[in-house]
């Protein structure tokens, strides 16, 4: 069959996934009829927690390559992307969102409203919700944030397991028994946890309701394999929604321009990339295979220009 290859042992594997250099491309491949087994299983995982958690950074090492925008500064990721991991039987989407955030910051910021929206909206879809926590914030990890908690109130039905990232960054990896007993009420799947006596009495700002707690950093390969695996084996019986080549529903301008800003972002000061806007003015093949892609940035302030070339 064209595009698998059926093993000995009965797996099927796909050529790897990618996106094509052009738009009308990846529409074609989106359109595509899903090249499913009978077997086929499918699980659709949302990934939400506050901004700067490293969800992007998640997702990214779960597809094995770069799709989502990363960097240090909140906010990176303005609407929901979509990723798709296909193994085997198996096709898991992954639903990259914003960090949650309230009314008042994006007023403040001068944010898309799409940040208080798309996370929202993925959740409805989702069979899974991973939180993800940065515990290398000594300040915010012993505490869900509130809009977060919020979600998962607001969605009781759905699985949710809790991620712990940035443990490499932890001095004090003992500590990380204290903030999972605070993060979950002291409870993970139904069962109190065993805990230190002088641990202080677990947080009301936790989730007693999570399956399963993951301790990992977003960036070790063999740390993320351990959660795709979970992934794989929750995935419940159904059709997948695309093609096994289909690796994102971003068109290539879109990723292009998402990394454009993601180096505004690491390389502008304050607040100054997020009111840039772009727009690709030149989009066309090159020599040797490469692209000659030119993109338009727009400041809404004179001051905002940059004066002297900055490479990125």
């Amino acid at each position: 069959m064209k595009g698998k290859a059926a093993e000995a042992d009965g797996s099927t594997h796909h050529p790897p996934a990618s996106v094509p250099p052009h738009s009308n491309e990846q529409i074609g491949l989106l359109q595509r009829h899903p090249d499913q087994p009978p077997d086929s299983k499918v699980l659709k995982v949302v990934i939400i927690g506050a901004p700067n958690a490293g969800k992007s950074t998640l997702s990214n090492q779960l597809l094995g390559t770069k799709v989502f925008a990363v960097s240090k500064k909140v906010h990176t990721t303005r609407c929901r992307s979509l990723g798709v991991l296909t193994e085997n039987d198996t096709q898991i989407i992954l639903l990259d969102t914003p960090g949650l955030t309230t009314h008042s910051k994006v007023k403040r910021h001068h944010l898309d409203k799409s940040l208080l929206v798309d996370p929202w909206l993925s959740v409805k879809e989702a069979d899974l919700m991973v939180v993800m926590v940065d515990v290398s914030d000594r300040w915010m990890r012993s505490r869900l944030d509130y809009e977060v908690l919020k979600c998962l109130a607001q969605h009781p039905h759905i699985p949710a397991v809790l991620v712990l990232n940035k443990v490499d960054l932890m001095k004090s990896k003992d500590r990380l028994l204290d903030v999972t007993a605070q993060l979950t009420g002291g409870v993970v799947n139904g069962r109190r946890i065993q805990v230190r006596p002088v641990i202080k009495p677990p947080s009301q700002q936790g989730w007693p309701h999570f399956k399963d707690v993951f301790m990992l950093s977003s960036v070790d390969r063999e740390d993320v394999e351990t959660l795709k695996t979970y992934f794989i084996v929750n995935a419940k019986p159904g059709s997948w929604l695309y093609h096994s080549e289909v690796l994102t529903d971003q068109s290539p301008e879109e990723i292009c321009t998402s990394i454009i800003r993601e180096k505004l972002l690491e390389y502008l000061p304050q607040e100054v990339p997020y009111s840039m806007t772009q727009s690709v003015e030149l989009w066309q093949d090159g020599e040797n295979g490469q692209l000659d892609i030119s993109v338009k940035l727009y400041a809404i302030k004179e001051s905002h220009m940059v004066r002297s070339p900055t490479h990125f």
